[in-house]
């Protein structure tokens, strides 16, 4: 059992990327307070949870009865991450600074809210870690064999909550154009990760 949680948890560490996951999530909830942003980090913690365990436990029968193939989320998730990219890279703040300043005179903060999208997915939720999900429960024996499966996924997603929460703090150290330079550069490593889903996807397609 301690081999099949070791296995389980290294591929899923590796998938859901708790490290790479954190400075993300600090850029997006730059403007967010730390009440908030543990919040939210809590909250999209959970909910990739809920999602991974529904696909471990029904995601073939799911899949198949709504005639959706994985390659489809692939497609999906990195253009929706990819547009989320460009706002990091082009610092699109513009009308959210207007907004910020008039909920300011309202006394009313505005702040968007991660948790769903893109944290909970298809950042930690993503295809890659939905598919290996449901490769390893498939080839599970038993109910013990898969609740070590699941074991393994709730230790790395709580180790993403972790970095998550830890992320915004350290970043927010390094002071204001630090900040700017780091947010823009993980946006296009976010880009890249979006555009890598698109080809996974389509190469699924066409092979």
């Amino acid at each position: 059992m301690a081999q099949l949680f070791l296995s389980a948890f290294v591929t899923l560490f590796v998938l859901i990327d708790p490290p790479g996951c954190a400075p993300i999530y600090a850029g997006l909830t730059a403007d967010a307070s730390r009440a908030q942003t543990v919040a939210m980090a809590f909250r999209a913690s959970v909910i990739a949870a809920g999602i991974l365990v529904v696909f471990a436990l029904f995601g073939a029968q799911l899949l198949a009865a709504l005639h959706i193939e994985l390659d489809s989320f692939r497609i999906a998730g990195g253009i929706m991450l990819f547009l989320i990219a460009l706002d990091m890279v082009l610092d699109r703040n513009t009308e959210r600074r207007g907004e910020r300043a008039e909920a300011v005179k309202a006394s009313r903060p505005v702040v968007k809210d991660v948790a769903v999208f893109p944290m909970a997915m298809p950042i930690l939720a993503g295809p890659g870690s939905i598919a290996s999900i449901m490769l390893l429960t498939a080839r599970a024996h038993g109910a013990t064999e898969t609740a070590v499966i699941l074991a393994a996924l709730a230790t790395v997603l709580a180790m993403a909550f972790g970095a998550m929460v830890a992320a915004g703090p350290i970043i927010r150290l390094l002071g204001a154009q630090i900040e700017a330079v780091i947010t823009r550069l993980l946006g296009v490593l976010l880009a890249a990760l979006a555009a890598q889903f698109v080809i996974d996807g389509i190469k699924g397609q066409l092979f």
